[in-house]
């Protein structure tokens, strides 16, 4: 609980919720009174977080992002079931590294289904609601998407259009009074990202390249979420907020004269 309570009686979609970012965000929206979908593929992981929010105002609608038919599936439960929606949050993502030259049509289609078509497919069913409660959309993308990364080059595609496609909701949508943002993150420490900050070698040298020496903590990426989704930032549109430490002010290179 934050103390206040400027989404009571709303109701927010935040897909990937079982865990991580999704997670951090799904419990700040809790705590601060609205009612929020929780959703990942597994229903168990669903169900054991919205029994640690104590079951209230708390709907659970699992399934696969990426398949247009759960959109819609998703967005009918939720309007069934609360009334409405007043804020999309897109987490749900899928982070695998691979050269460009050596990734198959499984690899790439598994990346662009989830970080960008699940976007895509659960946007357009949600959109009619989000025009009656002059809603608003936070789309999760990465620092990812704002620049290249040596081995990372499909994942990047992914979260660039990411990217450029909540520019094109915020045109699109913000004269209807929808307005549409997106969070571009810096390593945060979660399930998907362990291989690296598990590894004590590899978390040193991400550290170098971070002006604040560190990764982030999903409860650090939750907060600007809030604000974007909030009465607070009711002229901001179309915006990629790097949410990195100042990752991107260093344009990535390395902290030589860091502590």
């Amino acid at each position: 609980m934050t103390g206040t309570q400027r989404f009571s009686g709303k109701t927010v979609i935040v897909t990937g919720s079982s865990m991580g970012i999704g997670e951090a965000i799904a419990r700040r929206f809790h705590g601060e009174g609205a009612n929020v979908v929780i959703n990942s593929r597994k229903v168990e992981d669903c169900e054991k977080v919205a029994a640690s929010l104590g079951g209230e105002r708390v709907l659970v609608v699992a399934g696969d992002v990426s398949s247009s038919a759960f959109a819609t599936e998703m967005v009918e439960k939720t309007v069934a079931a609360l009334g409405g929606i007043d804020v999309l949050v897109n987490n749900a993502g899928i982070g695998r590294s691979g050269r460009l030259s050596a990734a198959d049509d499984d690899f790439i289609d598994l990346i662009i289904d989830v970080n960008l078509k699940g976007i895509l497919y659960l946007t357009r069913e949600a959109f009619p609601h989000l025009l009656k409660s002059k809603g608003n959309i936070i789309n999760i993308s990465s620092v990812s998407g704002l620049g290249g990364d040596w081995g990372l080059g499909v994942y990047n595609a992914s979260k660039g259009g990411v990217c450029n496609l909540t520019r094109a909701m915020a045109l699109e949508f913000g004269s209807q009074g929808v307005r549409a943002n997106a969070i571009c993150p810096s390593m945060t420490e979660s399930d998907m990202t362990k291989g690296v900050t598990d590894n004590e070698h590899a978390l040193k040298m991400l550290a170098n390249r971070m002006p604040l020496g560190r990764a982030a903590v999903p409860d650090e990426i939750a907060g600007p979420v809030l604000f974007l989704a909030s009465d607070d930032a009711v002229f901001v549109n179309g915006v990629n907020l790097p949410v990195d430490g100042g990752v991107t002010a260093s344009n990535g290179q390395p902290n030589f004269f860091g502590g």
